[in-house]
């Protein structure tokens, strides 16, 4: 049996405080999450309170440094009101409210889904209970699109036979919108076909065997397949794309989302001035109340015991807590802010074309903080500037080669010049990725045939034989 030994080994170790946690968390925190996080503590917290109408708007209060425990009677720093935007001239505040903010004409009326226009359809319907059960589940697993998923699954589940099942499932596609319910794109159109009537078996053809070619537009090929005339074919093509697609896109609204930005960014003369929005978050406090219970001697219901004592002292640190990680919170993002503005002056006054390339190291460098710190505050933030409202994280692009003698241009700003080049093309002849790469040049920007691939992709943008347009 070996020996027993004790060993003494000096390391270090990162704690993570409680306090530390909260102000990491809340650094991340977008706006909305942040005004819930502030109402949760709200209700939890008697200590904490919030001003409706404070008495002077420019108050501040004055914080201790961080890892300080604010010790028995020494609360009167933290009654005051917390104002994270008290700086900001009222200029800016004037400025700021004569923005578009929500009208009376955004409020959204409730409109009938999707879902619930079949549903209606399948009670009048008339099936047995057995197999409206059934309709519901197939109602349920039609997506946005209109086209139905997971079909031989659930018949396996209905407890109905193949026959019974693929029944019930005719019934439904015959509902509005024509072509609902479908399982792939041929479905939808051969659907679509049969309910207008029309008998005419080389669109059939077309449609069951060469949807392939009408994506790449292979229109000769089709012809010669079909056995028509190039004329015939575009006849048929014509009608085929004057179908729907998507039989559920008439009952897709998108949720408007609304943005409400963080910072505001004004040109005041030559200058350009940060504002931090601080409309809508409940300014905080901590109670008066329970800060002269815990000094006072004795209450009116008499001497405070130990236990309550050390409740209120306890939820009066979590309060300060929570004030002082708000204030690091706000200080930080205007930090992050001023030395994006700092670096994309360019921007401000001319838009996406001129922006700069940027990385997170730089902007940590500069105000002193980790790059972690930077990429959180940056996360889900929203800035307002004279080009209008972007993310935070807009503004970080890897540089790309520009020739020499030329400064290295933003990989958004290249996306940007890549967008406009497709929207100013010829649309019968449209320019491949080879072209594009050579329009860039001209421009001073080098890159590669498989970065102009990749950027478009990201664009949303088609190849350029899938771009090209032909008269019909």
């Amino acid at each position: 049996m070996g020996d027993l030994k004790l060993n003494i080994k000096l390391s270090q170790q990162l704690v993570m405080t409680p306090q530390l946690q909260q102000a990491i968390k809340l650094l991340q925190l977008s706006r909305l999450e942040l005004q819930q996080t502030i109402n949760g503590e709200l209700l939890e917290n008697p200590v904490l309170e919030e001003v409706i109408d404070s008495p002077d708007p420019n108050l501040v209060q004055e914080g201790k440094k961080d890892g300080e425990d604010c010790p028995e009677g020494s609360w009167e720093d933290y009654v005051q009101t917390y104002d994270s935007n008290s700086s900001t001239p009222p200029s800016i505040r004037a400025q700021r409210s004569s923005e578009e903010f929500f009208n009376i004409e955004n409020i959204g009326s409730k409109t009938e889904t999707l879902n619930d226009h079949l549903m209606w359809q399948l009670k009048m319907t008339g099936l047995s209970k057995k197999e409206e059960a059934f309709g519901e589940k197939i109602i349920e697993n039609i997506n946005e699109d209109g086209y139905l998923v997971n079909f031989e699954e659930l018949a396996k589940e209905s407890g109905l036979n193949h026959e019974e099942a693929e029944e019930v499932l005719l019934r439904i596609q015959e509902f509005d919108p024509v072509g609902i319910a479908s399982r792939d794109l041929k479905e939808c159109l051969l659907q679509q076909i049969r309910q207008l009537n029309i008998k005419d078996g080389k669109l059939v053809a077309l449609v069951k065997n060469h949807i392939n070619d009408l994506e790449k537009k292979n229109f000769h090929v089709i012809a010669r397949k079909l056995n028509i005339t190039v004329e015939k074919a575009m006849d048929l093509i014509k009608f085929v794309l004057s179908l729907e697609p998507k039989p559920g896109r008439a009952f897709s609204f998108a949720e408007t989302q609304y943005i409400v930005p963080d910072i505001y960014v004004f040109k005041i003369g030559k200058d350009y001035v940060i504002s931090l929005n601080d409309d809508g978050l409940p300014k905080l406090r901590v109670s008066a109340y329970y800060k002269n219970m815990v000094e006072a001697k004795t209450t009116k219901v008499g001497k405070l015991d130990d236990k309550s004592k050390n409740y209120i002292q306890d939820k009066l640190r979590s309060a300060v807590a929570l004030i002082r990680s708000i204030q690091h919170r706000q200080k930080t993002i205007y930090k992050v802010t001023e030395s994006i503005v700092k670096k994309q002056l360019e921007f401000l006054e001319h838009g996406v074309s001129r922006l700069r390339p940027m990385i997170l190291r730089e902007v940590a460098q500069e105000i002193g903080m980790h790059e972690s710190t930077v990429s959180r505050v940056t996360t889900n933030k929203y800035i307002h500037t004279p080009q209008g409202i972007f993310e935070l994280k807009f503004f970080f692009n890897n540089p790309v080669s520009s020739r020499a003698g030329s400064e290295d241009v933003a990989s958004e700003s290249v996306r940007q010049k890549i967008k406009q080049l497709v929207e100013s093309e010829n649309s019968k002849v449209p320019l491949s990725d080879q072209q594009i790469v050579d329009e860039l040049k001209k421009l001073h920007i080098d890159v590669a045939r498989r970065t102009v691939a990749k950027y478009r992709d990201t664009l949303g943008i088609l190849p350029s034989s899938k771009r090209k347009k032909y008269s019909l």
